[in-house]
């Protein structure tokens, strides 16, 4: 049989697998965001309201999480509540805004703002969640 990891006696009852690495995922609220050209609850012309879900979809509990997506369309974010950010160009960053980041497993948060536009407005394709 295994022995203990390195790091736990056996005193400890560690057993010999590592814990699991935390994991989150995250996903928009729309399949599509407001088009400038066809305005819905939640755009203007130039501008429009997103969300961002994150879940926990580990098995135990995370500390905290960091989002990371670009924009295909030149949006810029003006305002963000559930975090912090920072945008270089289209690449945006969100951490969780201390207050939000613990997730038991299953559970799930979320990150909205707000954001300008002179194009279609696409949604970003993939979304990163690291969890911590």
């Amino acid at each position: 049989p295994a022995g203990p990891r390195p790091g736990c006696s056996p005193a400890d009852r560690c057993s010999s697998a590592p814990p699991a690495a935390p994991t989150c995922s995250a996903s928009n609220t729309r399949t599509s965001w407001p088009s400038t050209s066809t305005p819905r609850p939640g755009s203007w012309p130039g501008g429009f309201q997103g969300e961002v879900v994150v879940r926990n979809a580990g098995t135990s509990a995370i500390s905290g999480w960091t989002l990371g997506w670009t924009f295909p369309d030149g949006q810029r974010i003006s305002q963000l509540w559930g975090g912090t950010h920072t945008q270089t160009g289209a690449s945006v960053s969100v951490r969780d805004a201390g207050y939000n980041g613990a997730l038991a497993p299953g559970a799930t948060g979320s990150v909205g703002f707000l954001a300008s536009t002179t194009a279609a407005n696409t949604a970003p394709t993939t979304i990163t969640c690291t969890a911590r």
